[in-house]
């Protein structure tokens, strides 16, 4: 780095840093919105407010238009762009202005729609997730003012937490209105406070319900039982084939040893934030990173079969399971799907009925390397934060990322955030670093002051 750039890269960081406290004035008046976009929990007009309230600010930040659109969904998407010079790229800053519902507002230790510090970090609701990336575009922005030397499009997503998709359809029906060169996503986060990460891959993951039936009917467990073929008994062992003695995933025809070459997951810090028990294992043969990151795993999410209280001396007829399949980047949903049902079918005991019933599937998304705005947002990042950017995978899917890789495939698409482990995002006590803002909002303008294709 030239002297030159150490000058610039000064100016710019003073001029963030004097920015933080209007940030925090910003993130006050966002999380004062309870925008969760089901209007049965919280009124519609304060989506409406939110949605608003950010085509304003980004206007008054330099962009030069913003408009409101209804998304498929009702869901409204905000639009805020400034055109690019000529022969320079467009970035597209996304974020999403809706926020989970608080929950169990008694167990929040702090007002939940009111931005409270606390040990140096900033509570309430959305205050990372997403709203804190809100104040990084924003603050990034404000600290090059004109010296903008790309385009710039703002979108900011009205029902991300529902899951409902509007976004996704209205990109695929409006693919010009958000064309650009490199796409930055702010809705993930650094493996931890002051570790510069981009998240480079999402689990897709597959969702089906099973049911095993043996019997017409319950039968005395006394007078039938021992010969009497017991449908739970027989998913218990079904279930059972899908791990193997070391908790390692094993469905039939899916590869199952794949390693992760970014950040590690130190095993003692991941119990830590998972909560496991003292004296309890981890699960399979790799490193935590493997484990989350590179291989599928499959979770059982729920049973149906008779509870302990009000149980009977029966042979029981009947049994079902919910399950998710969490599968990394390199592994198609529809030929994970084919691999789950064929194994459930081959490994069911006894010759029992089985009926498998798809609920949904996703397919997983790696970002690229090597691209010009991934080397300048890893430079502009290493500056920021003063050591060189990492990655990491996530286990959350983000559809709208493949949604962008499909309808815009020569743009570079980048996940970061303010969303780290401490963060605590859709529980109560939601917070954010204000630190995290600072330094992301430096690495933004770092970068869109340096790109080029």
């Amino acid at each position: 780095m030239t002297s030159a750039d150490d000058t610039a890269t000064a100016a710019l960081r003073d001029r963030v840093a004097g920015y933080m406290p209007r940030a925090r004035a910003d993130l006050a008046e966002l999380v004062a919105f309870r925008s969760v976009a089901d209007p049965r929990q919280f009124p519609p007009e304060e989506c409406e407010r939110a949605a608003r309230w950010v085509a304003d600010a980004f206007v008054a930040a330099g962009l030069t238009r913003a408009e409101l659109y209804e998304t498929p969904d009702g869901s409204t998407a905000v639009i805020a762009s400034r055109p690019a010079p000529p022969g320079a790229p467009t970035v597209l800053l996304y974020c999403h202005y809706d926020v989970q519902p608080p929950l169990d507002e008694a167990a929040w230790h702090t007002p939940v729609w009111e931005l409270t510090e606390r040990d140096g970090r900033w509570y309430g609701r959305g205050a990372a997730d997403c709203k804190g990336n809100i104040v990084v575009h924003l603050t990034a922005l404000r600290a090059l003012g004109e010296q903008l030397p790309v385009g710039v499009t703002l979108v900011a997503e009205g029902s991300e937490e529902q899951g409902t998709g509007g976004l996704e359809r209205f990109v695929e029906a409006n693919p010009e209105l958000l064309r650009a060169d490199a796409i930055v996503v702010l809705d993930s986060g650094n493996f931890a406070v002051g570790v510069p990460t981009l998240t480079e891959t999402l689990r897709g993951n597959v969702n089906v319900v099973v049911t095993v039936e043996t019997l017409a009917g319950p039968v005395h467990s006394g007078m039938y039982g021992g010969a009497a073929p017991d449908a739970l008994a027989a998913l218990i062992r079904l279930l059972d084939s899908l791990r193997d003695d070391k908790g390692n995933t094993t469905v039939d025809g899916l590869a199952d040893a794949g390693t992760w070459s970014g950040v590690q997951y130190p095993a003692e810090q991941f119990r830590a934030d998972a909560g496991v028990l003292d004296g309890v294992g981890l699960l399979g043969d790799g490193t935590v990173a493997d484990m989350l990151w590179a291989r599928p795993a499959l979770t059982v999410l729920g049973i149906d079969a008779p509870g302990v209280v009000g149980s009977s001396a029966a042979v029981q007829p009947r049994a079902r399971a919910r399950l998710n399949l969490r599968i990394p980047p390199g592994i198609d949903p529809d030929l994970a799907y084919r691999a789950l049902v064929a194994h459930l079918e081959a490994h069911t005991p006894w010759q029992a009925r089985l009926t498998v019933e798809p609920e949904g599937a996703g397919a997983a998304f790696r970002s690229g390397r090597g691209g010009p705005a991934r080397t300048a947002m890893e430079a502009a990042l290493a500056a920021a934060y003063g050591r060189p950017a990492t990655t990491q995978g996530q286990g959350g899917s983000i559809p709208l990322c493949n949604v962008f890789a499909d309808t815009y495939p020569d743009a570079e698409i980048m996940l970061l955030g303010v969303e780290e482990p401490r963060c605590l995002i859709h529980a109560p006590n939601e917070s954010v670093d204000p630190t995290e803002i600072e330094h992301l909002a430096l690495a933004e303008a770092l970068f869109l002051s340096s790109y080029t294709r």
